[in-house]
């Protein structure tokens, strides 16, 4: 798992969390803020959270995206994500660092030419008004002329339950609770009202339960979504004692040391044992490139994150880093 750095930003960290642990929630949440088609076969490559922008006399002044990385597929793109509780004035001058440097990152310097690609970039709102735009843009007048790009605006007050599964969005699910906060003072004083509050996190729960039962999801992505969303209702529900205690008492309570990352760690041990031993003996039947495959799809199928399988496939193998990535 990549490093998440602890900040004072719960809701920033959840999502950070859900990004980097379960990526595979990734692309239906790019599909629909970009209008693209990813399948789920694309590989995810994440780029450091941290950068280091110079200011005037030399300092360098650290900034924490949310999230950076590329998607590699038929061809390749950079994408950076923000999630947001609510708006602020300083957001777009945020934006305009973070991409700018994450531009200068992959920079190329060709003869007298500096090439710098900026990010497709977007941002999630927990929360949102009737003011909260639905795009946001960056204009640069530049001595060349002037240059404009959009920022994509998702609102995850505004998805149901039916839409987040429709879509298969599970990563809003922990933010789900965003969109019943301004009637937790009823729920806590209305035992019937709290009842239907439950009774959607018991569809929640049991929907999840079936996108496990049909492989859909691993047995880590479900216990991650469950811990999350326990995690954002601790801080956004903390003076309401009956909203935490009642949903917390259908979602399960807090997961025994992550619970999900023990079970994550496990299924990486033995799906690797387990799928080396097994791809190299179909290697040795039908050839090295059969092994390699039978591998990869082992581990695939445990939950192994694809940046864990390059490495072991590079390291049984002897690949080097651009021949493993054409197995996935």
């Amino acid at each position: 798992m990549e490093h998440i750095k602890i900040t004072n930003t719960p809701y920033d960290d959840v999502f950070r969390t859900l990004l980097n642990d379960c990526s595979s929630l990734i692309l239906p949440v790019i599909n629909e803020m970009f209008g693209e088609h990813y399948s789920g076969q694309e590989t995810i490559i994440f780029s450091p959270n941290e950068h280091f922008l110079n200011q005037q006399g030399g300092n360098e002044d650290e900034r924490i995206t949310d999230t950076s990385f590329k998607i590699e597929g038929k061809c390749t793109k950079k994408y950076h994500l923000e999630c947001q509780s609510s708006t602020d004035n300083s957001m777009l001058i945020r934006f305009f660092e973070y991409d700018t440097q994450i531009a200068l990152d992959d920079g190329q310097i060709r003869g007298n030419i500096l090439i710098v690609t900026l990010p497709h970039s977007a941002v999630l709102f927990l929360r949102h008004h009737t003011s909260t735009p639905d795009t946001l843009k960056i204009r640069m007048v530049t001595p060349g002329g002037t240059v404009e790009y959009n920022i994509p605006v998702m609102k995850s007050q505004q998805y149901s339950l039916e839409d987040i599964f429709k879509k298969n969005l599970l990563l809003l699910i922990p933010f789900y609770i965003f969109s019943h906060e301004t009637r937790f003072e009823e729920y806590e004083k209305d035992q019937t009202q709290l009842r239907e509050l439950q009774a959607e996190y018991e569809q929640i729960k049991n929907n999840l339960e079936e996108l496990l039962n049909q492989g859909s999801i691993s047995e880590y992505t479900r216990c991650t979504i469950i811990d999350m969303s326990n995690k954002v209702l601790e801080h956004i529900a903390i003076k309401y004692n009956s909203v935490r205690e009642g949903v917390k008492a259908v979602m399960g309570g807090k997961l025994l040391e992550y619970e999900a990352k023990t079970i994550k760690k496990e299924g990486i041990k033995e799906g690797i044992k387990e799928g080396i031993k097994e791809g190299i003996k179909e290697g040795i039947k039908e050839g090295i490139e059969q092994g390699i495959m039978g591998t990869v799809s082992i581990l695939k199928n445990l939950g192994v994150p694809s940046q864990t399988i390059l490495a072991k496939i590079q390291e049984e193998y002897h690949l080097s880093p651009e021949a493993s990535q054409k197995y996935l």
